[in-house]
């Protein structure tokens, strides 16, 4: 792997676990709860009507609210890290193609 391969896979590293909060944030998914009107908001009236009224435990909605509410986890960094690392493998991999 040369220098290059390493300061994308970095970056992309260091931006996906930046970036995650700042993401969740702008969809709504806040630390006070869901935004009224966001993305977040239509996401969790689909997955109401889709189970009864209720949005289930452990759904995706609920899981993403979590960690708006609570920040992201040790694992969630690393899950971030990681797919922020392939988007900037994936963009090394273009640029080189061009």
């Amino acid at each position: 792997m040369g220098l290059l391969t390493f300061i994308a896979l970095g970056g992309g590293a260091v931006a996906g676990v930046v970036g995650a909060p700042i993401v969740l944030g702008a969809v709504g998914f806040t630390s006070v709860g869901i935004a009224a009107g966001s993305y977040a908001a239509g996401m969790m009236s689909t997955a109401a009507v889709a189970n009864g009224g209720a949005v289930a435990a452990g759904s995706m909605v609920a899981v993403l609210q979590g960690l708006g509410a609570a920040g992201l986890t040790a694992a969630a960094n690393v899950a971030a890290a990681t797919a922020g690392a392939s988007v900037g493998g994936m963009a090394l991999g273009v640029a080189a193609l061009i």
